[in-house]
């Protein structure tokens, strides 16, 4: 069995040593991590700032991408401690809480996003398949806070045990955050680790996938039961649907399929050492790909929406106009 940064203990037999070759992760992660950081920081809080001063009442999927932003802010608060501890060779010098902290918020920030964007993909998918269904136009905003609540509670319901398992331990004479749990807890981790695959990440986007397809059949249809789509709609719609897929593709697919390779290789006896190492490289090499949906959410919120994207647009063009009327004197 492998331990989250480099030994290798077998399950029901004495520990071996199996030393990583593990640089890249200084070389890899301080960079990206830092690049989230810039990037994911400001981003999510102008998504947070616009939507709260809107001078439109948020709509249930505002309110979806309001929640969405939120969790993407917090997740990005908690990336200098990681900066730090692999730009210093994976040394963890702030604690076993701040360590069990920060494994919480990178996986509630995971979950919560894929909920999030289910929620905002299936609310798309009653706008146009159903917009005439009275489920569908019952309960407005204030349904939507209270799925946000549910989403919140599941989540931290869901992560939990990630910081239960999460711990600092003593590897290569230094205090090392272990990701998913110490050696000697691993076959405890293994079948939460793939439930957690399971129910956070499979089912929401299988029901994702249903949502899109079943939207794809209505939007290559020129009219349907409700009349004909509007094309605004129909190309909003469409947009949604490319970005969401990708987010998916990009950040969260790679990540769960090495994460699940890794935790069954690792269970394994008698697994030769450049085999695990190669699938604990694979699985690591892809937690910058998981960070980077916290600055795939807020580009997903402008691309799709277009009167957030003209709003930036107006305050330049009328910061611009102040400065020009300033320099002919005019007041």
């Amino acid at each position: 069995m492998v331990g989250d940064n480099g030994t290798v203990q077998v399950l029901g037999s004495p520990p071996t040593t199996c030393v990583y070759r593990e640089d890249f992760k200084r070389l890899l992660l301080p960079p990206v991590y830092s690049m989230v950081l810039a990037a994911g920081l400001p981003l999510n809080a102008c998504v947070i700032a616009q939507l709260c001063t809107s001078r439109r009442a948020l709509t249930r999927t505002a309110v979806y991408t309001l929640n969405l932003a939120l969790a993407d802010l917090l997740y990005a608060c908690s990336l200098p401690l990681l900066i730090y501890n692999y730009a210093r060779g994976d040394h963890w010098p702030f604690g076993a809480v701040l360590c069990k902290l920060v494994r919480f918020l990178f996986y509630a920030n995971l979950h919560g996003s894929i909920l999030f964007l289910t929620c905002i993909s299936f609310q798309r998918y009653l706008g146009i398949c159903h917009p005439l269904a009275p489920w569908h136009k019952r309960g407005g905003r204030r349904a939507a806070w209270l799925v946000c609540g549910a989403i919140w509670l599941a989540v931290t319901a869901q992560c939990l045990p990630t910081a239960i398992f999460a711990a600092t331990g003593i590897q290569r004479n230094r205090t090392v955050c272990y990701d998913l749990s110490p050696p000697a807890l691993a076959a405890h981790y293994l079948p939460y680790g793939m439930a957690l695959t399971v129910i956070g990440f499979l089912l929401p986007f299988a029901a994702l996938l249903a949502c899109y397809c079943r939207l794809a059949q209505r939007l290559c249809r020129q009219d349907g039961p409700a009349g004909p789509v509007a094309q605004e709609r129909r190309d909003k719609a469409a947009r949604m649907a490319v970005v969401v897929v990708a987010a998916f593709a990009i950040s969260f697919l790679p990540f769960h399929v090495t994460k699940t390779a890794y935790l069954a290789v690792r269970s394994v006896p008698g697994v030769p050492c450049p085999v695990l190492e190669a699938f604990a490289a694979a699985y690591k090499g892809t937690r910058p790909f998981a960070s980077a949906n916290s600055v795939l959410d807020p580009i997903l919120f402008y691309f799709t929406q277009k009167k957030f994207r003209q709003r930036p647009q107006e305050l330049l063009l009328k910061l611009r106009t102040k400065w020009q009327r300033q320099g002919r004197g005019v007041h």
